[in-house]
Formats: structure tokens, sequence, C-alpha cells
């Protein structure tokens, strides 16, 4: 699997607590093994985020990213649920 990071993903990973950060390296791994594990709840996101799906992180933080083909994504967002759906 190929993945690559949006210039605004790395810009909130870099300025999201240490913690977080931790954890996302933890789940990355997980989803690059797994992606349908059920401690990462993967789904589609619906509304003005059609095409993308989401995956947690931990409580109420949140990873948005896209398929761009069966073995390629981009991450395009990380943050907290109110800070990614406003």
């Amino acid at each position: 699997m190929r993945i690559t990071y949006s210039k605004k993903f790395s810009k909130q990973l870099k300025k999201s607590p240490k913690k977080i950060q931790k954890v996302f390296l933890e789940r990355l791994e997980l989803f690059i093994a797994d992606p349908y594990n059920p401690l990462l709840r993967n789904h589609a996101l619906s509304g003005n985020f059609i095409g993308r799906y989401s995956i947690n992180l931990s409580g109420d933080w949140r990873l948005v990213y896209r398929k761009d083909g069966d073995e390629e994504i981009t991450l395009l967002a990380i943050g907290t649920h109110s800070q990614l759906y406003k």
C-alpha cells in the first residue's frame, strides 16, 4: 500500500499533541496490516465529504483519507470530530 500525505495533513499532524502523534503511528501500522480492523472503525463519509473515509484514532480524534486506487491512499486531515466536521 502506498500512502501519501497532503500538506494540510502534515501541518495538522505536526501541531497535534505528542500523544496523538504516537497513536497515529500505531493506528497507521494497524491500517496498513488490516484497513478494516474493527478498532479503526473505518467508514465512508457522506454529504460534503463524499469520496472520503474516516478512521478513529482515539476518543474524539479522527483521520480522514481518500482512496486514489486499489493500493494508494492520501491522508487528508487529522483532528477532533468538531475540528474536521464543522
